[in-house]
């Protein structure tokens, strides 16, 4: 999966206050020496924020969502240029690169991609179903870190010896979530987080049930007799 690590990064210093602000003002920021770009600098600096990853998140980054809707075309061009495409969820405003895939070219791989254990898989399948469920109820995405180990908790096998290592697995599911971005800390909630939209984009509803199936089938045995149970 490509997906860059979070930096976390805070805005960059750039005035978008003005309702649209003009070309000019936007064309004068200060270039550095030997400068042969074409791209105005606040563009860059999307692009950039683009590249650092995870996602561009308008609730994050108002100042960067505002420009990157500006240079919205250039910005698909430039990345391009090396083998990424842009996705943006204007409903969400939410926007993420991932590396282009295609039968036509031999594409070379740009973005480090993150390799996910099973239970990591398994976490953000869930994180996607309950994002389902809060579009539906139109609510926010929130959920708790008690949540999360409950639901993975189906997965440990019933013979498994070593529950503490199983814990620890868990464990760091979710800190990865939280690295990629995917889980962000509710202020005042220690252990409360909302989900982000970008995992629209990484997992469309399509794609949600056909997963969640095949994961359903690694369940240990007794965990699906009593899944249906509760059905």
């Amino acid at each position: 999966m490509n997906l860059p690590v979070d930096t976390d990064s805070d805005d960059f210093d750039i005035d978008t206050d003005s309702d649209t602000p003009d070309d000019a003002s936007l064309e004068s920021e200060a270039r550095f020496a030997g400068d042969t770009g074409t791209l105005p600098v606040p563009a860059r600096r999307v692009l950039v924020r683009l590249l650092q990853g995870p996602s561009l998140d308008a609730r994050r980054h108002e100042k960067l969502w505002t420009l990157l809707k500006r240079y919205e075309k250039d910005l698909r061009s430039r990345l391009h240029d090396v083998f990424l495409e842009l996705l943006v969820d204007n409903e969400s405003k939410v926007a993420f690169c991932r590396q282009v895939v295609s039968d036509e070219v031999d594409v070379p791989i740009l973005l480090r991609r993150q390799s996910l254990s099973f239970i990591e898989s398994v976490l953000l399948l869930f994180l996607r179903q309950k994002l389902t469920h809060s579009d539906a109820q139109a609510e926010r995405a929130v959920v708790d870190q008690l949540e999360m180990t409950e639901y993975l908790r189906a997965y440990e096998r019933s013979d498994n010896l070593d529950q503490s290592r199983f814990g620890r697995q868990m464990e760091s599911a979710i800190e990865k979530a939280k690295k990629l971005g995917i889980l962000s800390r509710l202020p005042g909630g220690v252990d409360r987080f909302e989900i982000s939209a970008t995992l629209r984009l990484l997992f469309p509803v399509e794609e949600v049930q056909a997963l969640t199936e095949a994961y359903r089938r690694q369940l240990p045995a007794d965990a699906v007799a009593q899944s249906q149970e509760a059905h």
